[in-house]
């Protein structure tokens, strides 16, 4: 077999630009590749999902490896995420499967929580400084306190990414940033990142086995994406993120409409 019959060009574009996006803000992984799959490329909604979770997974697996040598990880906050998330993915693949059979029933739910999903995801882009401004009004939670809190965040984050792959970046540092005002911004970063690795392989093996993963398709977005959260990451800087947040958050918004409109 040879790989370069399998190589698509637009497919590598498309992994290349979501990279770069990625690494220059933090955003926009699942919220951006999964609704460009099903909306230019005309991937099935599950297959997006499935295939799009294991193209995070190990792309933010990178990430992960530079924060984890930068010491910008809090492992403690990690494992109370992982603690609300993964239980969560398992039991959400297996009401996939049982209760809403892979097919059109589950592909419309898809849909429906992905446009949902995408609306919401880009208010948290857009009005990410009000929210964590608005916040700051209210005295911070506890350290000791925080741990059940955590793990419900945890555990919606792990329903959210397992059905739409759309909810770890995001909406999952806004709300951490409000809930651990004490620990630096690169450090809560560095913490969605290194959570959002397990939920996703998980949850991407999950919806493998169900068959809804395609690794040609996963190899090509790789191939683009890898370098491109490479590059992001070195040429990142405050500057281009006031531009890049309220465009972000027009494509977020303009695909969720399409989506919930079609």
């Amino acid at each position: 077999m040879n790989p370069a019959e399998h190589f698509d060009a637009l497919h590598a574009l498309a992994g290349l630009l979501v990279g770069l996006l990625v690494g220059i803000t933090g955003v926009g992984g699942g919220s951006l590749m999964t609704p460009l799959l099903v909306l230019m490329f005309g991937v099935a909604p599950a297959t997006a999902v499935g295939t799009d979770l294991l193209y995070a997974a190990t792309t933010k697996s990178v990430g992960m490896g530079v924060h984890g040598f930068r010491n910008s990880v809090d492992w403690k906050v990690m494992r109370r995420l992982a603690t609300g998330s993964l239980p969560a993915a398992v039991l959400t693949l297996i009401a996939l499967n049982t209760f809403i059979h892979i097919g059109k029933n589950a592909s419309h739910v898809i849909l429906m929580v992905l446009g949902c999903l995408l609306l919401v995801t880009a208010a948290g882009v857009l009005f990410q400084d009000r929210l964590l401004d608005y916040g700051k009004r209210y005295e911070p939670i506890d350290p000791r306190h925080n741990y059940l809190p955590t793990v419900a965040l945890g555990a919606l984050l792990g329903v959210l990414v397992t059905i739409t792959s759309v909810g770890a970046g995001a909406i999952g540092v806004t709300v951490l940033l409000m809930m651990y005002r004490y620990l630096p911004v690169s450090r809560i970063v560095g913490t969605d990142i290194a959570h959002a690795v397990p939920l996703a392989f998980l949850a991407g093996a999950g919806h493998w086995l169900l068959g809804d993963v395609d690794f040609v398709l996963l190899g090509n977005l790789l191939i683009g994406s890898i370098p491109g959260v490479i590059v992001g990451s070195l040429v990142s800087s405050r500057a281009p993120d006031k531009w890049l947040r309220p465009a972000l958050a027009a494509v977020l918004t303009l695909s969720g409409l399409r989506i919930l409109l079609q």
